[in-house]
């Protein structure tokens, strides 16, 4: 019995050694009129590459250099958005949640936006392979006057492979403060048999991608221009699409069948919002 419980907490520790961390600490404020970074610390697996700089904004883009995350993984991102700065911040590439033996992949993204600071936090989709676990927290601080669009999607499984997720662990809390106020607050959590979860018509009604748009502030201009791009559209939406706003905010719902059809409306709504996806979506 001893041998055994050397043996395990052997493997335990083999297991927590050859865990990937990553963590990106990212500033930028306005100089002479342009947004440029003014802090950026990468540590383990994250990086972050600006592939320009325009008066407009300046654009960052994360790369996770281990091809994705699986049970055990801990990534962290800080941005601090200056005064008057403005920010457009995606991913190189989807990122992938891998099967896990039974430890959580963890994921914390804390946003600060400053008095007059701009950010479109547009990473590319989720993929959640079967059986992947992944815990999810983003939390954002915005000051007065500060203006936010963000979206992320999230795939279970990769239908144009044949791969279905039909079963793991997905948690993604939001929470939004104003001047420290609480103003947003949203909890997904799936866990056990979510492939027949999915299929609830409650729940997806078969569909395996969602994302969520939110847009602060935001409120009847940004309905109107997201309802009316459902009548517009040469087929309307490929997916659902539905939007809410209230005390300043705007919140804009997607479900499709598949990560494909999810992206051609996801992108339609923000172009409707006014806001273009980083080049690197369109690759």
């Amino acid at each position: 019995m001893l041998a055994t419980r050397v043996n395990n907490a052997d493997q335990a520790k083999t297991f927590a050694a050859n865990r990937a961390t990553g963590h990106i600490a990212l500033s930028v404020s306005v100089h002479d009129g342009v947004t440029r970074r003014t802090r950026v610390h990468e540590d383990g697996s994250l990086r972050v590459r600006f592939p320009n700089a325009t008066p407009e904004a300046l654009e960052a883009v994360l790369v996770n250099t281990g091809g994705g995350m699986t049970g055990g993984d801990r990534c962290s991102i800080e941005m601090d958005v200056g005064a008057g700065a403005s920010l457009i911040a995606g991913t190189a590439a989807a990122e992938k949640i891998y099967r896990s033996s039974g430890a959580d992949a963890a994921m914390d993204v804390r946003l600060t936006l400053a008095p007059s600071a701009r950010l479109a936090w547009l990473p590319q989709e989720t993929i959640l392979f079967d059986r992947a676990r992944l815990k999810r927290r983003i939390d954002i601080d915005l000051a007065e006057g500060a203006a936010l669009i963000m979206a992320e999607a999230v795939i279970f499984g990769r239908a144009a492979m044949d791969e279905a997720m039909k079963e793991g662990f997905f948690t993604d809390a939001w929470r939004i403060r104003r001047d420290g106020k609480l103003i947003y607050a949203d909890t997904a959590r799936l866990d056990g048999a979510i492939a027949a979860k999915m299929a609830e018509r409650a729940v997806a009604n078969g569909g395996i991608a969602i994302a969520t748009v939110l847009i602060a502030p935001g409120g009847d201009a940004a309905l109107e221009q997201v309802r009316a791009l459902g009548e517009t559209l040469e087929a309307g939406f490929l997916g659902e699409v539905g939007i809410s706003a209230w005390n300043g905010l705007a919140v804009v719902r997607l479900c499709a069948k598949d990560g494909a059809t999810l992206r051609r409306d996801l992108i339609a709504v923000l172009a409707a919002l006014g806001t273009q996806v980083p080049r690197l979506w369109l690759q």
